[in-house]
């Protein structure tokens, strides 16, 4: 059951977004303000930003990381829906896991709450892009093996030969594509709940190492 502020409040925001609407405040020049238009090379956008650029007449929204690189889409691991009984009834909450990347050595995971499912996106996609990390990579796959854990999960990552592809299941393989690895070969144990196994893929990517950094922290020559 929806309170009497809550539900004016939406039916103000969908007639604001209505068409018609729209049109009457553009014919007396009260257009809402809205960000359109190219992003300027020069400019550095923030982690998180979100800029508009504008193909015909419609507008595409781009992620940036704090580097300036083009974000791929968010991909949405998990969605929890939560009910809190209350007087009325039962009122409805939502939880996102979102894994953010460039494709390119650059990956990040959020955990949002909202009222609304694309709330609770949003939320985990701003919080994944400023939780962005580099991992280490070798041409199209990983250095070495390596075994990340947290809780009851453990993650097995181990490096494949040029066309392998990724197998990997549905989770892990969110993070392995967004950090931009083409060949590997992983193994999951233990828990198979989604957000455990997004934070042990992250422990196992945060151990990777070269050959070059290993070196230096022993004090040898390769």
């Amino acid at each position: 059951m929806v309170a009497g502020g809550q539900l004016r409040q939406r039916l103000r925001r969908l007639e604001c977004e209505s068409e018609p609407f729209r049109q009457s405040l553009h014919r007396i020049g009260r257009e809402p303000h809205r960000p359109e238009g190219p992003v300027a090379h020069d400019a550095q956008p923030h982690s998180g930003q979100l800029r508009y650029r504008l193909r015909g007449t419609r507008r595409d929204p781009f992620l940036y990381s704090r580097q300036g690189r083009r974000l791929k889409p968010e991909r949405v691991v998990q969605i929890r829906r939560c009910a809190c009984v209350v007087k009325g009834g039962r009122r409805f909450s939502f939880a996102a896991l979102v894994v953010v990347g460039d494709e390119n050595g650059r990956v990040g995971y959020g955990y949002g709450k909202g009222s609304e499912v694309p709330i609770a996106v949003e939320k985990a996609t701003k919080q994944a892009n400023r939780r962005l990390k580099s991992i280490c990579r070798e041409n199209t796959t990983i250095p070495h093996a390596v075994e990340g854990r947290f809780g009851a999960s453990r993650v097995l990552l181990m490096p494949a030969s040029p066309g392998t592809g990724i197998i990997a299941g549905a989770t892990v393989r969110s993070v392995v594509e967004l950090a931009g690895v083409k060949d590997i070969l992983t193994k999951s144990r233990g828990s198979s709940n989604p957000s455990n196994l997004v934070k042990a893929t992250f422990d196992a990517l945060s151990r990777l190492r070269t050959r070059e950094e290993i070196a230096r922290l022993r004090g040898v020559e390769v």
